[in-house]
């Protein structure tokens, strides 16, 4: 039997967001339901109501969430009721090209619940990157959930499922950052903090945090960074380069996704260097490198899809050296928050002084 809940809902461009009633279907084949424990705000949330992403409204928001599975569908043996999950977006196949190649993080036919949840008027809601858990229930693909230790705080270990994987993700998964690399971060927001935390994860020696913000470059230390670049006060290539003896970067993960923090972080590199490009740029935005450049430099310019991340791997990993104490997760929650007051964390976001608002039920 179908049930209703709270949601967050955006409803069109630019409106301001509502909490309403909605209606979560019982779960069908290959699908569960999950109660919602904490969901973090992210940007990408931001995005859609923005009219960023699509213009698929109404969209039912939030996707960062760990919750308890309550019920699943036919078919159904990943999860069981009362498993504490960590959801994901990227609920992989197993049979595209990708996946048959051994590379399933790549997955080019990820899925999710094929039922909609809706308004109590019957229209149809777009779950944000199909999961929708700015709620007290969602109902998704049971693929996206991932079963971890359920010792694990809901607020800190559900930012897992989006902007701390991907920072992490990119520099060690993407960026194949390792002991004794020197490494810089453009970008010291959730992700590129979560690049920081990665590459100090590892053993990387020399880890730069490179912003504009003085207040986010003192936040970047707490998560490894031996160096800081205010990039408002000082040209960052040369900075960069005089941190590493004079070469640059072994790693460079650009965390902002725009054209002229892309081309730092191209020069900021060592010769055979990678740059890695996580920060997600808008659809008008271009960029020209001269290409003898692009020879002589060599390496490797790769972009990083969601820390190129294996949920099934990844997530009850970085649970267990959060529990350990060798991940601080809980540096990245700046508050805790009421479902009601998901408008009033975006507006936070245009300041730049939260890393993340974690809705909390």
């Amino acid at each position: 039997m179908s049930q209703r809940v709270r949601g967050v809902i955006s409803r069109a461009k630019g409106a301001p967001v509502e909490l309403t009633e909605i209606v979560v279907p019982d779960p069908g084949p290959g699908e569960a339901v999950v109660a919602i424990q904490a969901c973090g705000v992210c940007h990408t949330d931001l995005h859609y109501r923005e009219g960023g992403i699509n213009d698929d409204y109404p969209f039912l928001l939030g996707h960062e969430a760990a919750g308890v599975v309550e019920q699943v569908g036919p078919g159904v043996t990943e999860v069981a009721p009362g498993d504490f999950v960590v959801l994901n977006w990227r609920a992989v196949c197993g049979q595209c090209r990708a996946c048959r190649r051994g590379r399933p993080w790549y997955c080019f036919a990820t899925h999710n619940a094929v039922q909609k949840m809706t308004l109590t008027d019957g229209t149809e809601l777009s779950p944000a990157l199909g999961i929708g858990a700015f709620a007290e229930k969602t109902l998704v693909a049971a693929g996206q959930c991932t079963k971890v230790d359920p010792a694990a705080r809901p607020a800190a270990v559900g930012l897992l499922g989006c902007g701390v994987m991907a920072g992490i993700g990119a520099a060690v998964n993407t960026g194949g950052v390792t002991r004794g690399d020197s490494v810089a971060v453009i970008g010291c927001g959730g992700v590129g903090d979560g690049a920081i935390a990665g590459a100090a994860l590892v053993g990387a020696t020399t880890i730069i945090a490179v912003d504009t913000s003085a207040e986010k470059l003192a936040i970047a230390k707490r998560f490894g960074a031996t160096h800081t670049v205010n990039a408002a006060a000082t040209d960052v290539v040369t900075e960069i380069q005089k941190l590493t003896g004079g070469f640059g970067a072994d790693v460079v993960i650009e965390a902002v996704g725009r054209p002229e923090t892309y081309k730092q972080a191209f020069y900021a590199r060592d010769l055979a260097g990678t740059v890695v490009l996580v920060g997600v740029p808008t659809p008008d935005m271009t960029i020209e490198l001269p290409l003898l450049d692009v020879f002589g430099r060599g390496g490797a310019l790769k972009s990083s899809w969601y820390g190129d991340c294996l949920p099934t791997r990844d997530f009850p990993l970085l649970t267990d050296l959060y529990l350990q104490g060798r991940l601080d997760l809980d540096a990245f929650v700046t508050e805790e928050i009421r479902l009601d007051q998901v408008e009033e964390a975006f507006e936070k976001m245009h300041g730049g002084t939260v890393l993340r608002s974690v809705v909390v039920f």
